[in-house]
């Protein structure tokens, strides 16, 4: 029995990456690129970082590019696999990692910050994943969808996004069923405390504070690195993962498994929002 072409030109697949000219989407790419995939660079604003991005990629092997998509728009969806198809003629991966929102308590929140939330998180997610589809066709395909703990538990500011990355946890484990026959596997990572501009920003002047709680209640008593999830993703896009589908991986040294400090961290990311700082 033949079977069907899992690489493209000298042997590399081709992999789209939401949100990679920079922090987390940016060091699965690199990751990525050093496993053997050629990389499309998503960016939605900075084409002068996704610009670096793909330089990047190049110095490691890859072919690159970049395309810009804003992921609440059908249309720019659209347009980018557009690019794809025109570029590479396949699709061997997508990872969808953008997402944004408005950290705020619930009661605070305004239909702009929820629509554009959904949009994003949720409806661009189904898109990507709707267009990704025909240019897997015929060839073992690969989506991961990146979470965060903030889906499972609760975090000041983090009502809204989390439920967003519920909604996609859900969604993850409905496509599994349903592109399975298509021998493409969907699978999630939900990260827990890691370093990343991202967080600095909404860790403010509680970061190290936030950063030594997170230690604390971890059982490896270290804090999570991008390389640490990018690798996550990159063990569920090798053929080593092929029969793993419908899951979400937890990749944050054991931080949710003990909830001792936990009313202290969020006692902290409060005081933070609140103007006031711990010591």
């Amino acid at each position: 029995m033949t079977q069907p072409d899992e690489t493209g030109q000298g042997g590399r697949k081709v992999a789209l990456i939401t949100g990679s000219s920079r922090g987390l989407g940016r060091s699965i790419a690199e990751h990525l690129a050093r496993s053997g995939h050629d990389i499309v660079v998503n960016y939605r604003r900075n084409a002068d970082l996704a610009q670096e991005s793909v330089q990047r990629l190049e110095q490691l092997g890859a072919r690159a590019i970049a395309i810009q998509a804003d992921l609440e728009s059908t249309e720019e969806i659209d347009a980018m696999f557009d690019g794809v198809q025109a570029q590479f003629g396949r699709l061997d991966v997508l990872v969808n990692n953008a997402a944004a929102t408005a950290f705020k308590p619930l009661l605070e929140l305004n239909d702009t910050n929820v629509q554009r939330t959904l949009r994003l998180s949720v409806n661009g997610f189904v898109r990507c994943v709707q267009q990704a589809v025909p240019l897997m066709d015929g060839r073992p395909g690969r989506v991961v969808a990146i979470s965060g703990v903030d889906s499972s538990h609760y975090m000041p500011g983090h009502g809204l996004l989390g439920a967003a990355k519920a909604a996609v946890e859900s969604l993850v484990r409905a496509f599994a069923l349903e592109l399975g026959p298509r021998g493409i596997t969907v699978n999630g990572v939900r990260p827990g405390g890691f370093e990343t501009d991202s967080s600095r920003i909404y860790g403010g002047s509680q970061y190290e504070f936030l950063r030594e709680r997170f230690i604390a209640q971890s059982g490896i008593k270290d804090f999570g690195t991008v390389d640490d999830m990018a690798g996550a993703v990159d063990y569920l896009v090798s053929p080593d993962a092929r029969y793993v589908t419908g899951h979400v991986i937890v990749v944050d040294g054991g931080l949710t498994a003990n909830l001792g400090e936990l009313d202290a961290i969020n006692d902290a990311t409060r005081n933070h929002h609140m103007g006031r700082v711990n010591s």
